[in-house]
């Protein structure tokens, strides 16, 4: 077994125990947030710890059955245990094959709650308006898949783009599978605007950061600075004269998070506080992410955004994922929420990558 991938198993193992003896704490009994916090984060991490830990309970046995066909002193008592070995094995094999659907993606494929970022990259217009598609596309493949959204903030243009969006998605595999968002997407098409038919090329960026629990990322109210200021729509103009909008500021890392979407000051600063979070701890990830870099280097979940990962070529109707080679002549249904093939073809690299690694 791949000493990376144990090393994961062990640790989502030994966490989901933690939590199970946080849940009978009276301590965290008695506190409603944390241990709504602990049962979310445990009923995440218990599909795999389950399977995991059957996985070495019938690892244990293939070498207890080892040693009894070694120790047999007939060929019968042999036989029966050797046979006994090959089914165990048969057993292991696919739960491995479950396993690896469950760990693929890193340590956070868990996690059923994400922070999705989408921003106009080069291209003006045509850029705001490639993202809006985006975010679209993805809105609609979050209701394929009975996800929830929520638009955090967002920044719209006065022809109906977004300069930047973000928002929240929440719903089983949600990390695991949106990760591979994560960078530069390019498009090749002819502009609304664009008189003489000419294919234009821009770009946008998406981030997509798991959602950690309040305990992970613990906040006091002096790690941040409070900015208030009105709301704005497109072009500036004041959507409210009440100053309900926030903007946080993280003292420790300077990341800077805004929230303008709801017209209520308090509903703003809860919003912000999670995109705030989210990305301290993303920032931790990428931290640790250079760290285990060369370990990593065969897998396409890294999430950097800088890289250009993806080409929408409208003319053609094709859509080219270049980390993978993969190219599909059905862009026109990928847009309205029909990213299965693509997300599936990204997942089964992964898989391809780690495959063979754990058996013994």
């Amino acid at each position: 077994m791949s000493s990376t991938i144990r090393d994961t198993l062990e640790e989502k193992l030994s966490r989901f125990l933690k939590l199970e003896r946080d849940m009978s704490d009276p301590d965290v009994l008695g506190d409603g947030a944390r241990m709504s916090a602990t049962a979310r984060e445990h009923g995440g991490l218990a599909k795999v710890a389950t399977k995991y830990r059957e996985f070495k309970r019938l690892t244990d046995e293939i070498k207890g059955c080892k040693q009894m066909a070694a120790a047999a002193e007939d060929a019968e008592e042999r036989e029966m245990a050797e046979a006994e070995i090959e089914t165990l094995r048969e057993s292991r094999e696919g739960l491995w094959e479950e396993l690896l659907s469950l760990t693929v993606g890193g340590e956070d494929s868990h996690r059923t709650r994400c922070v999705m970022e989408i921003r106009a990259g080069t291209g003006g217009d045509e850029a705001a308006l490639f993202a809006r598609d985006l975010y679209e596309m993805y809105r609609r493949y979050a209701e394929r898949r009975s996800w929830k959204t929520e638009i955090m903030d967002a920044s719209a243009t006065e022809m109906g783009g977004f300069k930047e969006i973000t928002l929240t998605l929440e719903g089983e595999s949600v990390f695991r599978d949106l990760q591979y968002e994560s960078g530069g997407h390019r498009v090749q098409r002819v502009p609304e605007t664009e008189t003489q038919g000419r294919v234009h090329t821009s770009a946008a960026t998406v981030a997509v950061m798991p959602e950690p629990e309040d305990v992970e990322v613990e906040l006091k109210s002096d790690d941040y600075r409070v900015d208030k200021f009105g709301a704005s729509g497109p072009g500036g103009q004041h959507v409210n004269k009440t100053e309900s909008a926030i903007r946080l500021t993280h003292h420790e890392t300077g990341i800077v998070v805004q929230c303008q979407d709801e017209k209520s000051q308090h509903k703003n600063l809860a919003k912000a506080l999670r995109v705030l979070k989210a990305r301290i701890y993303e920032k931790k990830r990428e931290e640790e992410a250079a760290k285990q870099a060369q370990t990593r280097k065969g897998l396409i979940g890294s999430g950097d955004r800088s890289q250009r990962i993806r080409t929408y070529n409208f003319p053609q109707n094709r859509l080219t994922d270049h980390r993978i080679n993969l190219t599909i002549y059905k862009l026109d249904q990928i847009m309205v929420g029909d990213l299965d093939p693509v997300t599936n073809a990204l997942i089964e690299y992964d898989r391809d990558q780690m495959r063979g690694d754990m058996i013994e």
